[in-house]
Formats: structure tokens, sequence, C-alpha cells
């Protein structure tokens, strides 16, 4: 138990002053108190849930289903599994993400019915469980443009999406009030998980009130109007979008929904949510939005609507200043030659959703949805990173082979635990067995790296970020 959780009293008047009658307020705080069950999301790109099933099986790993995501569960270990969650091997090579079981909740309702999408908006996208989580339900076709505000977090955010192999992304880093104006009607649905007050996460952080008050919900109430708008502009006619938060007062969730059809009346419609799920209805509120306090379903406190535009409105005007975009597509004799090497020396493909663009002695695989929007606003980074140039070929990305590679690849070198955890530590490795030229390196079935045969031992070419000591698998 949380004993020591903060919880206002006005936010306790405040929640009593809302939530429905047929829930307690005893519920509610005794809810609030019980530290969080842990909770994971199978990774689609990288494997299957009925494989890591029987991954999770061999480790003695107890998976209860979430009820709203196919590949989510919680997850119980035995209590000898010293090692973090995050070190685990499976972890680490992208198998599954850690993900709080509520926030596998919006991406869910964007999916439903809408399982052809080409262009994907997600506007406040870090550290990434979202953006990976519709990036597996688009199978990593179409184009997903991820987009955060905050510097330091547009690095976790990039290292996740590297890890699950995603490579339809692009990641712009902005204030998502640029949307609207910059890239208008351009996008077929578009996730808005919002920057909020956070009185959902009590359950994951103690501290999360601290700060709390409510004139600071206010506040936050104006930038998440701003966004809305911002992100119904840029949807196209007849898209749809998700808001979401993990908050639960009515100011940042109903009340900024409404505030859309203030501004856009019939434009707007919101999409019932009530057979999301096996028992969705228990948290319907009456406009179809989810509204989930953490007694209904053991989880973090969220807010869901599903929101579909209907017809066309008129976007702020912006003026537009762009630099020249630094990449060139690759002519169609470069295409040929990148290919042929890389099915050579790796026996590796591009997946025909991406394309070859070329900046100095780089090469990059972008999704070909993005290209229209390219010109159109400045990105921090598209697809992911092939190779680099050199006098003898090519110098393949550890990104790549995490977005290409499986295990069945004919040039896999499999590790056993011990060179698997040498290899993680950034040294090179000693199987006993041999072989020559380029390797993808592998550990129990799952890619994690490229090395390259010196002699009888396998060069680590892992990237110095990804380097860690300590307790591993």
């Amino acid at each position: 138990m949380h004993d020591n959780i903060f919880l206002p009293e006005a936010f306790l008047a405040q929640v009593q002053e809302t939530m429905p009658s047929h829930l307690s307020m005893e519920d509610f705080v005794a809810a609030c108190k019980r530290p969080l069950r842990r909770s994971i999301r199978v990774n689609t790109l990288k494997n299957s849930v009925e494989e890591f099933k029987q991954r999770a099986d061999e480790k003695l790993w107890l998976l209860e289903p979430v009820p709203w995501c196919d590949t989510g569960f919680w997850i119980t270990r035995p209590e000898t599994d010293t090692v973090k969650l995050g070190s685990t091997a499976e972890h680490m090579s992208g198998l599954f993400y850690i993900q709080e079981a509520s926030s596998m909740m919006p991406v869910t309702a964007l999916l439903k019915d809408n399982d052809s999408i080409e262009m994907a908006l997600d506007m406040a996208s870090a550290p990434g469980s979202k953006t990976t989580q519709l990036a597996a339900g688009m199978k990593n076709q179409g184009a997903l443009v991820a987009n955060e505000f905050s510097s330091s977090r547009v690095k976790v955010l990039c290292s996740n999406i590297q890890r699950c192999g995603v490579s339809n992304v692009a990641l712009t880093h902005f204030d998502g009030r640029v949307f609207g104006g910059w890239l208008p009607e351009t996008f077929d649905s578009i996730l808005l998980d919002a920057p909020c007050s956070g009185e959902g996460t009590i359950r994951k952080d103690p501290d999360a009130m601290h700060n709390w008050s409510p004139e600071s919900v206010i506040e936050i109430g104006d930038t998440q109007r701003d966004l809305i708008e911002s992100a119904f502009h840029a949807l196209k006619p007849g898209g749809v979008m998700v808001y979401s938060t993990c908050t639960l007062n009515h100011q940042e969730n109903q009340n900024i929904c409404h505030h859309l059809v203030e501004q856009f009346g019939d434009a707007v419609t919101f999409e019932p949510l009530g057979d999301l799920f096996e028992n969705a209805e228990k948290a319907l509120t009456k406009e179809g939005f989810l509204h989930i306090y953490p007694q209904i379903f053991d989880s973090e406190g969220f807010f869901v609507a599903k929101i579909r535009k209907n017809s066309s409105t008129t976007p702020p005007e912006v003026k537009k200043r762009l630099g020249k975009f630094p990449f060139a597509p690759a002519s169609n004799k470069e295409a040929q030659a990148i290919e042929a090497e890389l099915k050579s020396t790796l026996q590796l493909e591009i997946p025909e959703d991406n394309e070859f663009w070329i900046r100095d002695k780089e090469v990059w695989a972008f999704p070909k949805r993005m290209k229209p929007l390219i010109g159109e606003m400045r990105y921090h980074r598209i697809g992911f990173k092939l190779a680099e140039t050199h006098k003898k070929g090519y110098r393949w990305q550890h990104e790549a082979i995490m977005a290409l590679a499986t295990a069945d690849n004919p040039t896999c070198a499999e590790l056993n635990t011990e060179q698997a955890r040498e290899w993680y530590m950034g040294r090179d490795v000693r199987p006993d067995f041999s072989g020559k030229g380029e390797t993808i390196v592998t550990y129990k079935g799952a890619v994690i790296g490229l090395g390259k045969w010196v002699g009888n031992r396998i060069k680590n070419g892992l990237p110095r970020e990804l380097v860690r000591d300590g307790n591993l698998f």
C-alpha cells in the first residue's frame, strides 16, 4: 500500500462532485493507495503474442490479458527475478514495451474500424509507448509523424522507436499548436494524448499531486484547447482523432471536447466507445467517452474520446520559411547499388513502403508516404539510417538491423547468455563457431545488433549509447 500518498482536499472534493453516483469515494481512495499492477505490451513488429507467451512461460512470467488491448498483459514475475524488467533480454531486443495498461486504450480506440491508416500524427508522443503501439497497429506501413515538444524527451522517443524496429515514423520537435496551420487537413488519424495535470497517475507516482492546484488545472486547460483545435485543423475531413489524458477532472476532459463543438459545430461528431472492449460501458459517459476511475478496472485513471471530422474547416494562415531540405532521393543507379550490396552482405531487403534518400555519405530509408510532406515542415529525422558510404561500400547501421533483420537470417550468429551479456557491455565476443564478414547477432532467437567477424571473434557494433553495465537478464 502507498499509505503516504498525497491527496489534496480540494482534489477529493472535485472528484466527489463529478464521480458517477454508482462509484464510491471509499473505493476511489483505496484504489489510489494500491500500487499499480505492472503491465507490458507485446511488440508485434518483432514477435507474435503466441511466441512471446512461450518465452514468458519459460521464464515463469504470469501474463493476464488487458481487456482493451489484444497485445497488452499484466505481468507477475517470480520473486527470484532480481533483474529489472527493462534489463531483460526480451526488453532490450524490443520484443515488448513496458506500458501502463490504461495508456494502451487510446491507440486501441484510434485503430478500431480504422485499419488502413495511411498518414497518422501522434501529437505529444514521448516517451513513445503509444507511437510504437500505433506503428505496430499500422504494421510499419503508411507514415506516422511523431511529435514531441520537449527536447530532453526526443532522445528517449528516438531510442524506443529504434529498439522496437519501427520504420514508418518521422519525428518532429514542435509545440503541437503549429500543426493545424502548417499541415492542414493532412492526416487521416490523429492521437492527441494531451499534457495534463496527471491526477490519474498517483498509483505509479505517490508524489504526483504535490504540484496540483485548481489553478494549474485551469491553466493546462488553455493549452489543451489550443492543441485540440490544432489537431482538428490538421485532420482530413472524414478522419478520426482520439483525445486522451491521464487525469480525472472535467475541465481537462469533457469540457475540452465540448470546446471543439463550440468552435466547429456540426463538423464534430463524438464516436461512442461503449463497445471498445468487454465492460467498457462501466466507464462510459453520456457523450460516449470513457472516463476511467482507478477502481473500475484496477488501473490508472484515464480519459479517452474519439472524434470524427465531418467537414472541412478553415485553418489559421501561416507564413512558411523553410531552409533547403538536406536530403535528395537516391537515383535508380544508387538505389540498385545499395539494394545489391544489402542483399549480398546481409541477405536483407528494404520494405516496399520505404525508399532511399541520400545526404552526403549517409543513406536513409524514408517511408514513401512522407514524400508529399517533405518541404512542408522541418523534421528531426525521418525513417531510419541505413548506412554510411565509404570507399569499399557501405557501413550498415545498428538501427537499420533492428528495423529489418529477423533471427532466421542466414548471416546470423546466435550468442549464449554469457556472450550476449558481454555484447551489451560493448565488448567483442568469441563464439565457439566461426564465420566471416558482417553478421547479424542474435540471442535466444531475437536480433540484438550487427557485428563483424575478425578472425575468431565478432567485433562489437553496438552504438555507445546502448552499452549497458550491471545486472542484465
